[in-house]
């Protein structure tokens, strides 16, 4: 089961806070439709500064480790 540890690793080349685009390509390359939903949908916690949306990389983390994300994976895998 992958846990903190293994998201901290997997994350380390992203800086500590994440655009829009780094946070697509940490959850694997995600559409930007799919991406804001989550954002928007109060999935994670963000800021947005100057019409950018900022993550801090921990946050990731914890939407990761979320139900919300564990479920949206299963959903991909009934989908193919």
């Amino acid at each position: 089961m992958k846990n903190q540890e293994y998201y901290e690793r997997l994350f380390e080349p992203y800086p500590d806070v994440v655009t829009l685009d780094e946070f697509r390509a940490m959850l694997g390359g995600i559409g930007e439709t799919t991406a804001r939903k989550i954002l928007h949908g109060n999935h994670i916690k963000y800021f947005f500064i100057r019409s950018a949306y900022r993550i801090p990389k921990v946050w990731v983390i914890e939407y990761v480790l979320s139900d919300h994300y564990a479920q949206y994976q299963q959903e991909l895998k009934v989908q193919v």
